[in-house]
């Protein structure tokens, strides 16, 4: 997508200070102030049209070094989850992984605005209060009021200060890219939003931070060397106490349709609209003033070597499948290359079973393996992707603009989509969705038409309209 963070392509993306360069950090996992011996992206201004040539982020379906992901839309319309991977993303050790699902009218756009803005802005804030952090620590070096305390002292304040630091960049990057998404022009994020669960993997760090009902979890072994799932992130719905209080604090009402009482979803005090599924999301802004918010939860987490990998999904995954069974499908894979897409896979053909007369939800999935290895080549060609639509992954994402269109390389797709006549697992036929939402009516959100088993949002609010008219 273009850039979110100013109207103009040619501005940089540092929320705050438009045109600053962002500066190589010296202060790494280990604390040991060693500087970088390879220069990343990072070390200069970042702009949203050079993510584009990165060689270390991807987007679509397909691996990186050390991850797979994949999406697959459902049955209501164009696909409005997107998912990003990029490693290298401020240093060698450091991955960025997000997926986002987006809900209403526009909600593709937003998730997909979202996927391309935040973690440039959740950089920028990083160095920003990283160097902040380090001035500090100078000026008390140099009064000489710096504390005499012994090495594990020293390392758990710097370990501290790492969490500290990665907390105050999750607020303000999310509280910024909520704020911007209402002043852009071109995107109506009155009744659109999207969620987000996202990681950051520093060493043997994990900061996360998430909004809506998209979930993380993490395979490890125990004590057995049996694979368990421990889940990382908890899914934000409008009943949980502290959120349910906060909305209706704010004159928001939660509660459940009859036909569905296992869904509390968030309604406007003076119209039975939108009925949101989730307390907290990007956009949404007719329900901002009731409750709904765009903080993000952050949490922290010390890896150890029986964590195996992570799982990212968009709620059409964990709607029909357990974290358990999720663990166990992704571990069994038989290559790691592949099990994002059977575990896409295997989530449909649950949808088919469970709920045969409902639309099923569009999946996304982003598998990062924590020891960093993948598949050779020739395996990942064994499970059905070609090895120039790899390469294009790292040479040719294509080039989104500000109003959803973009110039795309012939190799690459940027989703795979399936006509209504077609069986989940037959072919999957890839178009260029975005070009579609760009060029009409081709292919619109249809999540509030036919039967479905959950919808993000039940109806539009009545004044909605006339806004769009007005």
């Amino acid at each position: 997508m273009g850039c979110c963070v100013s109207t103009s392509s040619r501005s940089t993306c540092s929320s705050g200070s438009n045109g600053e360069m962002i500066t190589p950090s010296c202060f790494e996992i280990c604390f040991c102030g060693q500087k970088r011996a390879r220069r990343t992206f990072s070390d200069h201004a970042i702009s949203l049209h050079q993510l584009s040539s990165l060689p270390s982020r991807i987007f679509t379906n397909g691996k990186s070094r050390g991850s797979c992901i994949f999406t697959q839309q459902g049955r209501k319309g164009i696909n409005q989850d997107a998912m990003v991977v990029w490693e290298d993303f401020m240093s060698e050790d450091t991955i960025f992984c997000g997926v986002f699902d987006g809900h209403g009218p526009q909600g593709h756009l937003v998730a997909r605005k979202v996927r391309d803005t935040l973690p440039v802005k959740l950089l920028s804030f990083w160095h920003s209060l990283e160097s902040k952090q380090n001035r500090s620590d100078k000026t008390c070096f140099k009064r000489n009021i710096t504390p005499d305390c012994g090495e594990s002292e020293k390392d758990c304040s710097a370990e501290d200060k790492l969490n500290s630091t990665w907390r105050e960049a999750f607020i303000k990057a999310y509280k910024t890219m909520d704020k911007e998404l209402r002043s852009y022009p071109n995107l109506d994020c009155f009744c659109s939003g999207s969620t987000s669960v996202t990681v950051v993997k520093q060493g043997s760090n994990l900061f996360m931070g998430y909004i809506g009902d998209s979930r993380a979890i993490m395979g490890s072994k125990d004590s057995n060397d049996s694979m368990v799932a421990i889940q990382l992130t908890v899914d934000l719905k409008p009943d949980l106490p502290r959120e349910a209080e906060r909305i209706k604090q704010c004159k928001g009402r939660v509660f459940a349709l009859q036909d569905e009482p296992e869904v509390p979803r968030v309604w406007l005090p003076f119209d039975d609209a939108p009925g949101l599924a989730m307390a907290r999301a990007f956009g949404d802004f007719c329900l901002k003033e009731y409750g709904v918010i765009s903080i993000p939860e952050f949490s922290h987490r010390l890896l150890t070597d029986r964590d195996q990998f992570i799982v990212l999904a968009s709620d059409g995954v964990w709607d029909v499948l357990s974290n358990e069974e999720v663990v166990e499908i992704v571990s069994s894979a038989p290559t790691r290359s592949s099990a994002a897409r059977i575990l896409v896979n295997s989530a449909a053909r649950e949808w088919k079973l469970k709920y045969p007369t409902s639309k099923m939800d569009d999946c996304a999935v982003v598998c990062l393996f924590l020891d960093g290895k993948m598949d050779s080549e020739s395996d990942y060609d064994e499970q059905g992707f070609s090895s120039a639509t790899i390469q294009s992954n790292h040479s040719g994402n294509p080039v989104e603009s500000d109003d959803g269109q973009k110039s795309e390389p012939s190799l690459r797709r940027n989703f795979t989509v399936r006509s209504s006549e077609e069986n989940e697992t037959n072919g999957a036929v890839s178009v260029d969705v975005e070009d579609e939402a760009a060029s009409g009516e081709d292919q619109n959100w249809l999540g509030l038409e036919g039967v479905t088993r959950v919808n993000s949002l039940v109806q539009l609010p009545r004044f909605s309209e006339e806004r769009s008219n007005s």
